[in-house]
């Protein structure tokens, strides 16, 4: 059983910023192998890639966040961050972690909310 939970959402202004942390645990899985990123999803759309990367540091962004987005990663913790920058209203979302190692285990997610 693998545990993924996030946090850091929350309402903040335009241009602001945010920092979303993912804690994963359990058994039966290697983190060492794991990619976790973090995906979003808006009210009506897809839930869509924000940003991945790998336990050797390896990262994949989506190409319109990249720049104002930043993902990182304890390894030692199997935790994953979000460092989210200038902030805009359509960034809007609720965001999920992601933990991929042959499945793809899932949190429950954190609500981000950019409004004045």
């Amino acid at each position: 059983q693998v545990h993924v939970v996030e946090s850091g959402g929350g309402l903040v202004q335009p241009g602001g910023s945010l920092r979303l942390s993912c804690a994963a645990s359990g058994s039966g899985i290697d983190f060492r192998l794991a990619i976790m990123g973090w995906f979003r999803q808006s009210p009506g759309k897809q839930r869509e890639l924000v940003a991945l990367i790998s336990s050797g540091g390896r990262t994949l962004y989506s190409e319109s966040l990249k720049g104002r987005f930043t993902i990182s990663r304890d390894n030692a913790e199997n935790t994953v961050y979000l460092q989210m920058n200038n902030l805009k209203p359509e960034d809007t979302a609720v965001y999920y972690c992601n933990v991929r190692s042959g499945v793809d285990y899932w949190g429950q997610g954190t609500q981000v909310t950019v409004s004045s």
